[in-house]
């Protein structure tokens, strides 16, 4: 006869097979060092081509904070082959979307056309990998483009920069990892367009890119396809990667950041998080474990300190932009509250610390891991779903470890998590080891 706790157990095992993805990949290398990630969906009726470049913030020299993102804004500025807007003209003409972004590890750019434009989408991103179009006026417009980005949405938005900009110097001491990748005014100004090419012909060559293309295609044709685009972008060896590793800290180290604009006091805590290299097991435990702790109404930060009256919104999650498994080592897990001007940081942090504290001691509730597993894979599938997501999940995945295959292998990964494992993610955020970023409402009055 079975035991209640046997049945227990099984039931919970039971409930938290998740069906994963089955998206197909494919994998090349062109002759010229390019990697190539195939991954055919036949009747989508699109298709998404990416190209991501192993580099981002970090890989930015010292005094030249920004320069990865301006440079993104420079590929998009013509080539010897097209004149400046013609990229957009070619995209938009067909009924397509198109974009980039830069992150502290990597740049993407990609698009999404009707399925019958995938050429057009490999030539265009082969075309400017080649030969984009660096010239002292280009540099010059996007330079000041960039420099109404940063007043747009840092310094003329309530809490701009938080906490992906303001955060990262109160954990880290390294340059790499705590500067400000969105720049600083006097460094833009500086950059040259002998930075510029220095800068392209080190980190934009097709050895230190992925090419993923995802959608309505048949694979043997796309392969053909990027092979006569990209085979005659020269190849050049991709840039030594340095470690960006750096010890954690040893105390609580704390900042207090004015800000004239914010309408309520919020704050934001940072704990380094295990290497997803070689510790994916214990990252994924906190990637569950902030979904414990603020995923839905029913999670504990919600219920106790949201309802409570203590903040407004409050949040726990891996990653300071986009989420989990969006850069490699080192990685934060951000606590983050915007709460009500009646209590102070202290009693908001505390309060959160309380509800990581219980997690650390007793685990979560199975039922409560439950359904934090599954909604954070619905999340994943339904964000999936899109094809130009899912074209720049694989890349993005294949670029940082190797292993598009990830985005099939997270749903099983994250079911095999024990409530004692994420009790012990939780053991690993120590209230006194971490950092603290304080927002105060109006200016400095010291």
């Amino acid at each position: 006869m079975e035991t209640s706790t046997g049945v227990t157990a099984k039931r919970a095992r039971k409930q938290r097979r998740i069906p994963p993805p089955q998206f197909p990949i494919e994998r090349h290398v062109l002759d010229n060092g390019l990697r190539v990630v195939l991954s055919p969906e036949r009747g989508a009726g699109v298709v998404g081509i990416a190209v991501h470049y192993d580099v981002g913030f970090r890989s930015e020299p010292q005094g030249r904070t920004g320069f990865a993102h301006l440079f993104e804004h420079l590929m998009f500025q013509g080539s010897e082959s097209l004149p400046k807007l013609e990229h957009f003209r070619l995209v938009q003409s067909s009924g397509g979307v198109f974009n980039g972004s830069t992150h502290f590890d990597y740049t993407d750019y990609y698009e999404v056309l009707p399925a019958a434009g995938l050429e057009r989408g490999l030539f265009l991103e082969a075309d400017r990998m080649r030969a984009p179009m660096i010239t002292a006026e280009n540099l010059a417009n996007q330079v000041d483009v960039v420099s109404e980005e940063i007043r747009l949405n840092v310094l003329n938005r309530p809490y701009g920069g938080f906490p992906w900009i303001l955060l990262p110097p109160v954990l880290f001491n390294s340059f790499a990892n705590a500067h400000n990748g969105y720049g600083d005014f006097v460094d833009l100004k500086a950059a040259t367009v002998a930075d510029c090419a220095e800068f392209f012909d080190s980190y934009y060559t097709p050895a230190n890119a992925v090419l993923t293309v995802c959608g309505d295609f048949d694979p043997g044709m796309a392969l053909d396809l990027a092979g006569s685009h990209f085979a005659d972008v020269p190849h050049r060896p991709a840039p030594v990667r340095p470690s960006f590793a750096e010890p954690g800290p040893s105390a609580v180290n704390r900042v207090v950041h004015h800000d004239e604009l914010a309408t309520a006091p919020a704050l934001a805590v940072g704990w380094r998080l295990p290497d997803p290299a070689d510790d994916l097991p214990g990252y994924l435990a906190h990637v569950l474990l902030g979904g414990v702790l603020s995923d839905g109404e029913a999670s504990r930060l919600q219920e106790h300190v949201v309802t409570e009256g203590l903040a407004t919104q409050a949040w726990a999650a891996p990653g300071l932009m986009g989420g989990p498994l969006e850069s490699r080592d080192p990685d934060v897990f951000v606590l983050g509250a915007i709460h009500t001007p009646e209590h102070t940081a202290d009693e908001v942090i505390d309060a959160c610390t309380a509800q990581i504290d219980q997690v650390a001691r007793s685990g979560p509730h199975p039922d409560e891991l439950n359904r934090a597993l599954i909604r954070f894979c619905s999340g994943l599938y339904r964000e999936n779903d899109d094809i130009g997501t899912r074209t720049r999940s694989l890349g993005g995945l294949e670029l940082l470890y190797g292993r598009a295959e990830l985005l099939n292998e997270l749903p099983a990964m994250l079911a095999e998590i024990t409530p004692a494992d994420v009790a012990g993610a939780a053991r690993s955020l120590d209230p006194e080891r971490c950092a603290v970023l304080e927002i105060r409402c109006g200016p400095d009055d010291q």
